[in-house]
């Protein structure tokens, strides 16, 4: 059984951290103090650093899935003398429900072992590493489980059987009958100024955040069509959320690679920006207006005061702004691949996009701000500024290359839609002076995108102004409103990307590119219903979300030739790239019904992407 694969893990979250489990038991992926914090369980990325396995001792097969409309897995392991079901989940604070799930939750992680049928031997295996398994803890054996501490962290086990210590790990082995069941609690804790880890009984813990999460689930309903895609994926979002300060991250792990073995390895545990207007569009078909607008919210304060310098483009989940990268030599790496970094030096480039992705943000919830704060108004007045001083300049592009800067062709117009989104704010957002200027601006934008990014030879768009390369990012053009996708030229720039760049409808970024880009598949397939080209659009649609994991997972990337997943897992934006697919085939569909003149979904145009290069 090859459980170390990427897609072979389920995620458990709870609104300030996030684990992975594989389908052998193992937990393999956890933060608990933060999730971009160091890891006590970082076997994902190393076999000596650290996981939590509870399986049958002896050979088995596994059928798992989430309790409906939760985060909480259950694996159910299948042996030639019976059955035994593991549930996990990170707990949810007591009583929490609907939008206060996570924002106090106990850093408490809960396995509950249940006897299905006949009499399964089971075995435990603890073995906690610290500060990303460079640390080996003294373990210390208590009455009731294990306590471990080491620095500013304090780990404690306690569980319904004995446990044996011995260096550095635990382990335990158990029989389980049918009817039986037996409780294990992991509970985190700061060493100082806190009290001792929280260790509850598992089986209450497991109940309540089943029904936490299906209180949530209560009041986000989805009417639209693939409606067991797009719950599954906005619970994924909701879970990839830093419940005190509402930011969303963009995956739950660093380092995990775009191709096996080799080096473009990020840390994707922090808030881009730039997906920003993407995720309030997902938010908003799928969840509700309340998390846009916190959301919202929370990117006015991380930014503050914009001058003359250009805006940051990430930031942690706390507004921090110096996310400095670093290597982690002891670790060999997921599949021996190289380096792995914590922090992320992306937060040093320039890239002129983001602005748009706020200003269209803004315009998709402009009932919401009005009457528009102060802080609200300042920022926007000062990015649609930005976007005149700086659309002629070069930057990093939305794949964020950090080889040099270019005219990248997606950040232009992005730039463009910064421009076009103040000016029908109008005089909400300036006077009549301010208006004229953005107005003008915007129009010199969209004329140098249609003269300079067109390339006649190859009959597309490209990546950059006087580019051969083509670049899966320039599918943002109708999805923003900057071209209609039945445009002549869009759609043969559809074609040549598709034709170029797809494989049984996985598209890569760029010629190179080592895997299908997910985003950017569904990308693709919202632009093709836009063009009314809706049964080309369903394949490729009912296409990607197969290729999703058994549990409805996406990481990043999908390797085009083996369907292996690649890239940080799960991956946000791949899950909010699907939500938006269905509501653009949702629309489709309804004017194909009701015919042209039908009416349109009340869901402004949305803008964003998700993390490439980093």
């Amino acid at each position: 059984m090859d459980s170390g694969r990427i897609s072979e893990h389920g995620f458990l979250a709870d609104g300030r951290s996030a684990a992975l489990v594989d389908r052998a038991g193992s937990v393999n992926w956890w933060c608990p103090a933060r999730i971009d914090a160091p890891s006590v369980f970082g076997r994902l990325l190393d076999d000596d650093a650290g996981h939590w396995s509870i399986r049958p001792d002896g050979d088995f097969t596994t059928e798992r899935s989430y309790l409906e409309d939760t985060l909480v897995l259950r694996t159910v392991f299948t042996t030639r003398d019976g059955s035994v079901a593991v549930t996990d989940t990170l707990a949810l604070e007591p009583g929490a429900r609907g939008h206060d799930i996570g924002l106090s939750s106990p850093r408490v992680l809960a396995r509950l072992v249940e006897g299905v049928s006949g009499v399964v031997p089971v075995r435990l295996r603890y073995r906690p590493r610290f500060e990303y398994g460079r640390v080996v803890p003294y373990l210390v054996c208590t009455g009731d489980g294990v306590e471990a501490t080491v620095g500013a962290a304090r780990l404690r086990l306690r569980g319904d059987v004995p446990v044996r210590c011995g260096e550095g790990e635990a382990a335990a082995t158990f029989t389980v009958r049918a009817g039986e069941s037996y409780g294990f609690t992991l509970g985190y804790a700061p060493t100082y100024d806190a009290g001792p880890p929280l260790t509850p009984d598992a089986a209450p813990t497991v109940a309540e955040a089943a029904a936490g999460w299906r209180s949530w689930a209560e009041l986000h309903p989805y009417h639209g069509r693939f409606a067991e895609q797009v719950r599954r994926s906005a619970l994924v979002v909701q879970g990839m959320t830093y419940q005190p300060s509402g930011a969303i991250v963009a995956a739950a792990t660093t380092s995990l690679p775009e191709q096996l073995g080799g080096n473009r390895n990020y840390d994707y545990r922090f808030v881009w920006v730039r997906d920003f207007s993407l995720t309030l569009q997902a938010l908003w078909l799928a969840a509700c207006p309340d998390e846009a607008n916190r959301q919202f919210a929370w990117v006015a304060h991380a930014m503050g005061r914009i001058g003359n310098q250009p805006v940051p483009i990430m930031y942690g989940v706390e507004g921090e702004r110096d996310l400095s990268e670093h290597r982690l030599d002891g670790l060999a790496g997921y599949a021996d691949s190289q380096p792995v970094f914590v922090g992320n030096d992306a937060w040093k480039q320039r890239q002129t996009d983001v602005l748009g992705e706020v200003l269209d943000a803004a315009w998709l919830m402009r009932h919401y701000l009005d009457p528009m704060d102060p802080e609200v108004h300042q920022l926007l007045r000062a990015l649609a500024d930005q976007a005149v001083a700086d659309w002629h300049r070069p930057d990093a592009g939305m794949w964020e290359a950090r080889d040099a800067e270019r005219h990248y062709v997606s950040s232009k117009v992005q730039c463009w839609t910064a421009l076009d989104r103040a000016v029908r704010f109008g005089p909400r957002l300036g006077d009549s002076a301010d208006l004229a200027r953005w107005a003008a601006a915007r129009d010199e934008v969209r004329a140098a995108v249609l003269d300079r990014g067109w390339n006649d030879r190859l009959g597309a768009y490209t990546g950059a102004f006087g580019s051969d390369e083509l670049d899966a990012s320039v599918l943002i053009m109708p999805l923003v409103g900057f071209l209609p996708a039945d445009d002549d030229r869009f759609r043969s720039t559809m074609d040549v990307i598709e034709a170029r760049l797809s494989r049984d409808g996985l598209l890569r970024r760029w010629d190179g590119d080592p895997a299908g880009f997910v985003i950017c598949s569904f990308w693709l397939a919202s632009c093709l219903a836009l063009a009314g080209e809706l049964d080309r659009a369903e394949r490729m649609f009912t296409s990607l979300a197969s290729r999703m994991n058994d549990l409805g997972l996406f990481a990043e990337q999908i390797d085009q030739a083996t369907g292996e997943q690649l890239g940080n897992f799960p991956q946000a934006f791949s899950h909010i790239g699907l939500i938006n697919a269905a509501g653009w085939l949702t629309e489709a569909d309804e004017r194909r019904r009701q015919g042209a003149d039908g009416p349109r979904r009340t869901v402004p145009t949305g803008a964003g992407r998700t993390e490439g290069a980093r």
